[in-house]
């Protein structure tokens, strides 16, 4: 919406922006995984490797169903989560803001770095989920991955702004939508508490 009409309505060119936009943002993405793989490293120090990865997983599953509650509206209280990043985000939301309208290419791409670091509950899971055992390099790489597995969908946002606002409001959308995070947040909880619970979920769901 802060691109000019006449790139809106240039389907090539409105790609073009989109792209670099999400770049930035797949960025930072990468480097706030990176930054909580090398956290993660010093908060497990002091544990047994396995034992401090164990409590990640179970913190990162509790955070999960937290946010499909709170999409599906069955627990408000979760945006309390969110607001733990605004002291960050408003040091750092003004830098974005300095690039309004957005004109070039490579303006897009610094406004998507800024956006990337938006307090968001779901992207904080996936940065729990992130911190592997071998460190920050897997985790920003797995950033990366996130990043690059949500490219189409927000990309197709972008040619879609404004026209989803209505599923946005759709309690249908919402309820399914948390249902399904909150189930994935049991498996995941399930998965922590017995590491080996794997073999038991294959065999009986799949």
């Amino acid at each position: 919406l802060s691109l000019k009409a006449e790139v809106r309505n240039n389907k090539a060119r409105l790609f073009q922006f989109i792209l670099n936009y999400n770049m930035g943002r797949i960025f930072s993405y990468t480097l706030a995984g990176g930054l909580a793989g090398l956290a993660q490293t010093l908060i497990t120090l002091p544990f047994a490797e396995d034992f401090g990865y164990r409590i990640l997983q179970l913190f990162s599953a509790l955070i999960m169903m937290s946010a499909g509650l709170y999409i599906a509206g069955w627990f408000p209280r979760f945006a309390y989560i969110e607001k733990a990043g605004s002291k960050f985000w408003k040091f750092i939301e003004p830098f974005g803001r300095k690039l309004i309208p957005i004109s070039t290419h490579t303006q897009a791409y610094l406004f998507g770095m800024v956006w990337g670091w938006l307090p968001c509950g779901l992207v904080y899971y996936v940065l729990l989920v992130s911190p592997a055992k071998d460190g920050a390099l897997n985790s920003a790489f797995f950033m990366l991955a996130f990043g690059l597995g949500t490219l189409i969908p927000m990309m197709a946002a972008g040619f879609l702004t404004g026209r989803l606002a209505p599923l946005r409001q759709s309690q249908i959308i919402r309820h399914f939508s948390g249902s399904v995070l909150v189930i994935m947040g049991v498996i995941s909880l399930f998965l922590a508490i017995d590491p080996d619970a794997h073999q038991y979920l294959r065999f009986h769901v799949f």
